[in-house]
């Protein structure tokens, strides 16, 4: 993995974690990532998020969601889609349905990052960074 695709790492990091039945997890705090977890929390696939620590060294504190009694993470994949050595770009009449519905599609727009849901709803295209089901 590339040392500075910090979306790969993000999504790595969670997916990791939660199969490991973490409370929490952490990732490096940037614009970006800070951006895809206020995303999910918003659709509910993770529970709250903070930033700790200081100046370079901030990270994100994600708080992971379980379900059920036998504590079935909530995400179930996640799935990197553009990458650095390839991009992916949808137009608004493109934009990818995941698992018909089910799931999201997170998309870096020029209005910001944010579901396919909300960005067709806007009626704007940009890169699609991943999926989450």
């Amino acid at each position: 993995m590339a040392a500075n695709d910090t979306i790969a790492d993000m999504l790595t990091r969670i997916r990791n974690s939660s199969l490991a039945r973490h409370q929490k997890t952490s990732v490096p705090s940037t614009k970006m990532t800070r951006a895809i977890a206020r995303v999910l929390k918003d659709e509910g696939f993770i529970g709250e998020v903070s930033e700790v620590g200081e100046g370079v060294k901030k990270t994100l504190a994600i708080d992971l969601k379980y379900t059920g009694k036998n504590r079935q993470p909530i995400i179930r994949k996640m799935k990197r889609v553009s990458k650095p050595g390839l991009r992916v770009y949808s137009n608004r009449k493109e934009l990818p349905r995941v698992l018909g519905g089910i799931g999201i599609a997170i998309i870096s727009t020029s209005r910001g990052i944010m579901t396919d849901r909300e960005a067709r709803r806007q009626g704007v295209g940009g890169e699609v960074l991943c999926y989450v089901w």
